[in-house]
């Protein structure tokens, strides 16, 4: 194996750990702790942008792979010899050793892009479930992995509700008072019509 396609394997060796690391069960505040610190340092962010320059080339790799596999396939396919084993020849055992390797190539650099993908698909998944647990902690009034209460949990919609009962039974008090308002005015005018139609009637 060349150089490059030995460095291609040492990729996919820590594409593998990097996955194991993301898939174990870590505790709720070291996961936060961890991917807090990936996703702020310096460092990381430039080791990324290297990684993905890094699988541009290998991209490449695994393209000139496939175009490698189907030559060395339509070669075999156009050699007018049959058989196997010993009467192939050196000449079709050549050819099969390197489609043997160009496969071998292409299946390495197909498995370390698509792996790449899913692990920035598993990094993104994992920050969403970050901030999710974190919402959820805060609505239930509870600290993420202490159990202890947070400020702005239950306490503040306990006092919020209060605060909405009052302002209710206020706003009751102030329509009962309307409408013993509005029912006095409304015998007063009543009372008022009364006494006009009565003397108009006399005359």
């Amino acid at each position: 194996m060349t150089l490059y396609y030995t460095l291609v394997f040492m990729l996919l060796l820590a594409e593998m750990g990097i996955f194991m690391m993301l898939v174990l069960p870590i505790p709720f505040t070291w996961r936060k702790k961890l991917f807090q610190f990936i996703s702020e340092n310096p460092v990381v962010a430039k080791l990324q942008y290297g990684m993905k320059i890094t699988f541009i080339f290998i991209l490449i790799l695994f393209v000139d792979s496939v175009n490698r596999v189907y030559r060395v396939t339509r070669e075999l396919s156009e050699s007018p010899r049959g058989g196997s084993g010993a009467s192939m020849g050196p000449e079709r055992l050549e050819v099969q050793a390197r489609k043997f390797y160009s496969q071998r190539n292409m299946y390495l650099c197909g498995f370390t892009l698509f792996l790449s993908l899913i692990l920035n698909r598993t990094y993104s998944l994992i920050l969403d479930v970050l901030r999710l647990e974190e919402k959820v902690a805060k609505y239930q009034g509870k600290n993420a992995g202490t159990g202890g209460a947070a400020p702005g949990g239950d306490v503040a919609l306990k006092k919020e509700l209060e605060k909405k009962t009052k302002d209710l039974e206020a706003m009751k008090a102030q329509a009962e008072g309307l409408a013993r308002e509005y029912n006095e005015l409304s015998d007063r005018y009543e009372a008022a019509q009364t006494k006009e139609t009565v003397p108009r009637k006399r005359l």
